[in-house]
């Protein structure tokens, strides 16, 4: 991909506006060549008023992923903030407290937790179910030819299948996504900076959860909160603990988040890159054994989770570069997913790419603990729109979330011609 006219002493990766039409690429492509662990320095923009280093190369991001100890998912020692994004976050309320702003090994018995509801036996019990809901939410299309693919078709089956995780009322789905849709987007507002549309979607889904969480204590269900709310860790003392509350409320907000967000926009902008390649629509539609290495594509390609921050706890070397304790390291999934070390012609979109070891997922200890049900959502919402339309065009532009973490969109209308 071109990038002979980026400036790398002027890019700045905390202006939102360079993520206004999607990921930079042509940025990070030249990043990869010439300076691929980078450091951002302190701008306008930067929250906290301090850089960042900028992982770009799959190797590298695998070496950050893989040492923990090193690059630490809450804090460098005796920091009063740290986290995942690049504001810090305080320790001890987020960070140290959210489940993937945890290190191990409080992270990993937690995780534990919810492992049981998410395994291959569990999901191809639910695959049924999936199914059901993705023709219903076609059928709700009507004789429509066309809709916005993101809120009519994108959202639905991830959110619906959350809530049928989570156990709350199918009806109160929508004030959920809504609630997470205003604490990720950064309309009006920079890193770091709060709204008070943010802020009072914060408050609103904190009390939401927590009486969620209260009732499912008192009537106990076959759900993800219920396992939660009734669990009992092991603590540092090595005594069996229950969960803190804010651990509980702060489990219900990045579940309602994690599980909503990343798939549905895989699914919209996976969608619109068949669309953009026609042979690999005609291939699949033709062939649907292709589903699930397309499923893997889309996720490359996409790379729906942009990027995730680490904080160094020791000084070390990294990429060439000397690495400070406290420093901020930041992963770039979607830089290197298109890795040219690692895939041939990295910008083509090929659903028969093997092997395909893209990291849309992250890596080691912080994998998505949901990656099997994305792919299922995936696979299974793509099957049923080939099962129905033969054709698909975008009649508008994809419209974006002002956000550099997420590959965020907002609308994308598209005209599907039945069969």
């Amino acid at each position: 991909m071109g990038d002979g006219a980026v400036d790398l002493a002027a890019l700045d990766l905390a202006d939102l506006d360079l993520f206004a039409d999607g990921f930079p690429h042509a940025a990070f492509t030249r990043l990869r060549r010439e300076a691929p662990v980078w450091w951002n320095g302190p701008t306008a923009h930067t929250p906290d008023g301090v850089g960042f280093w900028v992982v770009s190369r799959h190797a590298d991001a695998l070496t950050v992923a893989g040492d923990p100890a090193t690059f630490s998912s809450e804090r460098a020692p005796g920091a009063a903030g740290g986290g995942t994004i690049l504001a810090d976050l305080p320790y001890g309320f987020a960070a140290g407290v959210l489940l993937n702003m945890m290190d191990d090994p409080r992270h990993h018995r937690i995780r534990r937790l919810l492992t049981p509801a998410l395994a291959p036996r569990a999901l191809a019990e639910l695959e049924p179910e999936l199914e059901a809901r993705a023709n219903a939410i076609l059928d709700g299309l009507d004789s429509r030819d066309e809709c916005d693919f993101l809120s009519d078709v994108a959202v639905e089956l991830p959110l619906q299948a959350l809530a049928a995780l989570l156990g709350v009322p199918e009806g109160d789905r929508h004030q959920l996504l809504a609630w997470s849709n205003a604490t990720l987007d950064h309309e009006g507002r920079e890193l770091g900076e709060d709204s008070d549309a943010a802020a009072a979607a914060a408050a609103a889904m904190a009390a939401y959860g927590n009486a969620f969480v209260a009732e499912r204590r008192r009537c106990p269900a076959g759900d993800l909160t219920s396992v939660m709310a009734a669990a009992t860790v092991e603590g540092d003392d090595g005594t069996a603990q229950p969960l803190t509350e804010l651990e509980l409320q702060m489990f219900f907000a990045l579940m309602v988040a994690a599980g909503s967000e990343t798939t549905r926009n895989s699914l919209a902008l996976g969608l619109a890159a068949l669309v953009d390649h026609p042979d690999q629509l005609a291939a699949l539609d033709e062939d649907r054994s292709l589903l699930p290495g397309a499923v893997e594509e889309i996720l490359r390609w996409t790379s729906a989770t942009l990027y995730n921050r680490r904080t160094a706890t020791v000084d070390t070397v990294l990429g060439g570069q000397p690495v400070r304790a406290g420093d901020k390291v930041t992963v770039w999934w979607a830089s290197a997913n298109r890795d040219e070390a690692v895939f041939a012609d990295p910008f083509r979109f090929d659903i028969t790419r093997s092997p395909n070891p893209h990291l849309a997922f992250g890596s080691r200890t912080h994998h998505c603990v949901g990656a099997g049900l994305a792919r299922m959502e995936l696979r299974v919402m793509l099957a049923a729109l080939l099962d129905r339309f033969v054709a698909f065009e975008l009649t508008g532009p994809v419209r974006r979330v002002r956000t550099n973490k997420h590959a965020g969109v907002a609308s994308m209308p598209v005209a599907m011609r039945r069969r």
